[in-house]
């Protein structure tokens, strides 16, 4: 018979074994990656090559530029109001899907239609508001063929309101689904008690739905923050490559090999998300979602 000791030791043993498909997979992709870029962030670097070698002058040059400053200033604005559009429509989205239709077939076919749209690239998603919101585009036309403004509007496209308006539309989806899903766990007896005692639509929804909620917005928040700070295509297309970000610094910087450069800026920007990401943690206990 074996010992409780052995029986101890091999389950400890077959943990280690399960594990770790998972540990090579997050050390190769994951932890190995983030090593190289952060001993390159401390490379120098000239116009032909790249010179192993321990400096601060890229971060000293990062911290220290007007341009950072202004980019990063621009990022946050984007996250921010990026943030503050989705969470309106993901939430009055789930609010109706979670509380207006009572049939679980209808909300299905109602949640499918609203990801339709991810059934394309985003790319394309992006490109098709280009027609619509270009100077001769069709809101344009419209407007001025119905005498209701007299010159097209300039700042419908290659604006940071067509960024903000593309980033909604790629990634409000990411904020309606860990809301929906929360919204679903709610007990509707406590919305019945509510009723009962007296609570008005306003009271039940401050001081029922929403708190139960919160670990949902803050799953949502965090999808939108990281994809719309690590992204950049969006803000060159959609800007005219007359506006920019944090990641459309570190891009321009690896077009001109500019490596430890943008490794350096791709570090600083990791730390400005990981703080951001710390704040949202501390907020609400994620795991009780997961």
């Amino acid at each position: 018979m074996n010992s409780p000791t052995l029986f101890t030791v091999d389950k400890q043993i077959n943990s280690y074994w399960q594990a770790t498909p998972l540990a090579i997979v997050l050390l190769s992709f994951l932890v190995i990656p983030m090593i190289v870029i952060v001993t390159v962030s401390f490379w120098d670097y000239n116009e032909f090559s790249i010179i192993p070698d321990f400096i601060f002058e890229n971060y000293e040059f990062l911290l220290t530029s007007k341009v950072t400053w202004l980019a990063y200033l621009q990022t946050f604005k984007y996250a921010f109001l990026t943030w503050a559009i989705t969470l309106l429509i993901g939430f009055f989205v789930s609010y109706y899907l979670a509380f207006h239709i009572k049939s679980n077939g209808m909300q299905t076919v109602l949640f499918l239609i609203c990801t339709v749209p991810f059934l394309t690239s985003n790319i394309i998603r992006m490109i098709s508001w280009i027609p619509l919101l270009g100077r001769n585009g069709l809101i344009n036309t419209g407007l001025t063929s119905a005498d209701i403004i007299s010159s097209p509007i300039e700042w419908l496209l290659y604006s940071d309101f067509a960024i903000v308006l593309a980033y909604v539309h790629l990634y409000t989806m990411f904020m309606v689904v860990p809301i929906f899903n929360s919204m679903m766990r709610i007990d509707r007896s406590q919305i019945e008690a509510a009723i009962d005692a007296g609570a008005t639509p306003f009271r039940i929804l401050v001081d029922i739905i929403i708190p139960l909620c919160k670990s949902g917005i803050t799953i949502g928040s965090i999808f939108i923050f990281t994809l719309v700070m690590g992204d950049f295509i969006t803000v060159k297309v959609m800007g005219g490559g007359i506006k920019a970000n944090v990641a459309v610094l570190i891009y321009n910087e690896i077009s001109l090999l500019q490596y430890p450069a943008a490794a350096a800026s791709a570090v600083i920007l990791l730390i400005s998300v990981i703080m951001m990401l710390i704040m949202l943690f501390r907020l609400v206990d994620i795991r009780k979602e997961v």
